[in-house]
């Protein structure tokens, strides 16, 4: 009987030692890290170093962390109603405002004005279905539009099918920062320009105008980009710069953005 039983276990661990050979082991895949080279623009003028996944491979989905629960958030500290809009490939992979690369999975939006790190509240008006995002990048530089969701972000608000929606955005108060201006550090943005040559008129334009001021022009994929970092980048100065420019293309209007 127990050599019996000697034979039986044996016969079971072999088994068992089969069966585990011909077990498949899931491996994680992580977006590769972007390379410090010069900026591009997406269709919205957000700017972003381009990347260029190795061998041809492409980043497997990244499972985000859950927003927090939109009762811990407290009372927001500003509403806005406007239209949304989302962005997804091909920008995913690349570096948003923030430093970090852009997921369009995770939940995140891009706004002109709220500080980067603050959650905010996406209701979209037309079913009052709602998500919470978290501010990384800056956009949407289309008029009439106030943020820019992620891929995930518009599935869960139901912007993602009708790609334009209106909504409304609540911000909650902006996490503390080290060392951080309470006004913001702000710049303007202009574009987009159909012809290269448009926009590199006006960037020499405005260096003449603006000696100490900090003037780039770089392309997007819809456009050309003009971009004025004033030397005192409070949002009264830049105010005041965004007012004094007057482009001839009606359709290259000035944005106020906050860069921090």
């Amino acid at each position: 009987m127990r050599g019996r039983a000697v034979s039986v276990a044996a016969i079971s661990a072999l088994a068992l030692m089969a069966g585990g050979c011909h077990r498949k082991t899931t491996r994680a895949s992580q977006p590769p890290p972007p390379p410090t080279s010069r900026t591009a623009a997406n269709h919205n003028g957000r700017t972003f170093p381009p990347t260029h996944p190795a061998s041809g491979e492409t980043a497997g989905p990244v499972i985000p962390s859950p927003p927090p629960a939109p009762s811990s958030l407290g009372k927001p500290i500003s509403t806005e109603v406007g239209l949304a809009s989302w962005y997804g490939p091909p920008y995913a992979g690349r570096k948003g405002a923030d430093g970090t690369v852009y997921n369009q999975n995770a939940m995140t939006a891009a706004h002109l004005t709220l500080p980067l790190g603050t959650m905010v509240r996406v209701t979209n008006l037309t079913n009052n279905e709602s998500a919470v995002v978290k501010i990384t990048d800056r956009g949407p530089f289309v008029r009439g539009r106030i943020i820019d969701l992620s891929l995930a972000a518009a599935k869960a608000t139901g912007v993602y099918r009708a790609g334009v929606a209106k909504v409304r955005v609540e911000a909650f108060a902006a996490p503390a920062r080290a060392n951080a201006d309470p006004g913001g550090r702000w710049c303007v943005q202009i574009g987009a320009f159909a012809r290269e040559s448009d926009a590199v008129k006006l960037k020499q334009d405005l260096l003449r105008r603006y000696t100490t001021a900090k003037v780039i022009e770089f392309p997007g994929p819809t456009g050309y980009w003009v971009r004025v970092n004033p030397k005192f980048p409070d949002k009264k100065n830049a105010t005041e710069v965004a007012d004094g420019i007057h482009p001839k293309d009606p359709a290259a209007e000035p944005y106020l953005i906050r860069t921090d």
